[in-house]
């Protein structure tokens, strides 16, 4: 491919008119009707030059209006705190308006996202001597919700572009005690769910999605959550949809619905008789009332996370070394959780990504690594292998191989060179706000000969 020679005045030159006139940057030159910045623009803040984005304030997250407030005061004076005092309260009616979203003829709401995947585990008969093939990319929550039911979360290596299970490395994990993939969405896209299935139905396995970071996204015309045999999503606050906790599962198998209902209700099916193992998973009135008053405004909100996904994408091309998040062939949503690239060290003169953290939050925007370890470098992988029960189960010779399966180079290398922009709040943001955000990246890269020496 061709090198591209992509200066940050080259860039400016392509940002559209629109967001030109009403960009605020230090960075910008004076134009149309943007006032000339004094100081120094083109040297790096953390070497003394002017800042790009001094100050920068994004829009406040979670997302409240007058309309949540509202919906939290009725509930509250309504004496109606749990689910279990009306058959039409905030949870009920939040669980039928989730199932219109998704097309299902019903929806079961739980505490969180770990919650709703450990519910599925279990409506599924997962349990005790089991194995689940997930992503060691992700949330503790997805093992969590595997290990308390004593199954094994058997962990395959990622696509280094994608960020997401690799098909092929899943399928080199399946064993005769195999009963399950766990796909994680991570950062809100899709994986290659077109793989994945046909595996499991090769296999004759079954499907969790994990779609806890992927409300509303879409991938070859469904909506993540209804591809594989059940969905399950989290509203933890800095979720795109959110209500501090809480959490939502969704399947067109309705006699599957009914189970996942009873384990989240502590075993106790909809006709009052307790019939099997469940927890006490249910979500509360008051977060049903937070969802209820998001609802109205949320795919809108959406649709304004979609628009700057895809304008930071293509005015960024310029920047070699940062790569964003593949997206597989029939994506046409993404719930943009997080944006993320990889960050290519060579292309920033060597430079350790740290130092492009530093750099760019002088110019006054933070952008992060996001998870430093993959699940396949944490202490629990040691754990299990002391505990009574899984010996029991598992054996030693199946325990042995589980650890010498814990080499996953792909997801070391998804570990050490990803860059995130927190993106529920962040993204619904105004063009101005992206181009703050891309000329800043702009002008440390444009300068990238002077990072080694901050």
């Amino acid at each position: 491919m061709k090198k591209q020679n992509f200066s940050r005045r080259k860039f400016i030159t392509t940002l559209s008119a629109g967001s030109a006139a009403v960009a605020a940057s230090a960075y910008m030159p004076s134009f149309g009707n943007i006032s000339v910045v004094t100081g120094n623009p083109d040297k790096l803040a953390i070497l003394g030059g002017t800042p790009v984005a001094k100050d920068k304030v994004w829009p406040e997250w979670p997302y409240v209006d007058e309309r949540v407030v509202e919906e939290v005061v009725k509930t509250t004076r309504s004496g109606i705190w749990c689910r279990i005092q009306s058959p039409t309260g905030t949870v009920t009616t939040f669980e039928n308006e989730f199932a219109k979203i998704y097309g299902t003829n019903t929806s079961v709401s739980t505490g969180s996202g770990t919650q709703a995947l450990n519910t599925a585990v279990e409506a599924l008969g997962i349990g005790p001597g089991d194995e689940i093939i997930t992503s060691p990319y992700t949330d503790p929550g997805t093992i969590q919700s595997i290990l308390v039911s004593r199954a094994l979360p058997v962990m395959a290596d990622l696509d280094t572009e994608s960020f997401q299970l690799d098909p092929a490395e899943v399928e080199k994990k399946i064993t005769s005690r195999t009963k399950a993939i766990m796909p994680v969405h991570i950062m809100g896209q899709p994986c290659d769910m077109q793989s994945i299935m046909a595996i499991a139905k090769k296999h004759n396995l079954k499907v969790i999605e994990d779609s806890c970071q992927a409300f509303l996204a879409e991938y070859q015309g469904k909506l993540l959550g209804t591809i594989g045999d059940v969905g399950c999503f989290s509203f933890q606050t800095s979720k795109v949809f959110c209500c501090g906790e809480g959490g939502a599962l969704v399947s067109h198998n309705d006699e599957l619905m009914d189970k996942c209902y009873t384990v989240m209700n502590h075993g106790t099916a909809k006709n009052g008789k307790t019939l099997t193992i469940g927890s006490k998973y249910r979500m509360n009135e008051f977060e049903g009332a937070v969802l209820l008053g998001q609802l109205p405004g949320v795919k809108e909100r959406h649709e304004i996370r979609n628009r700057n996904a895809k304008y930071l994408t293509e005015k960024l091309k310029g920047c070699p070394g940062l790569i964003p998040q593949k997206l597989y062939e029939g994506t046409t949503a993404g719930s943009f959780y997080l944006y993320t690239w990889s960050y290519k060290k060579e292309h920033f003169n060597n430079a350790p990504r740290d130092k492009f953290f530093k750099a760019l939050a002088a110019e006054g925007i933070s952008l992060s690594p996001y998870i430093a370890n993959g699940l396949h470098r944490e202490p629990w992988t040691d754990h299990i292998q002391t505990l009574t029960e899984y010996k029991k189960l598992f054996g030693n010779a199946r325990l042995k191989k589980f650890q010498e399966e814990l080499h996953l180079p792909k997801c070391d290398q998804v570990c050490d060179e990803m860059v995130m922009l927190w993106a529920s709040g962040p993204l619904l943001g105004s063009l101005a706000d992206m181009d703050d955000l891309i000329n800043a990246i702009m002008k440390v890269y444009d300068n990238r000969d002077k990072l080694n020496s901050i």
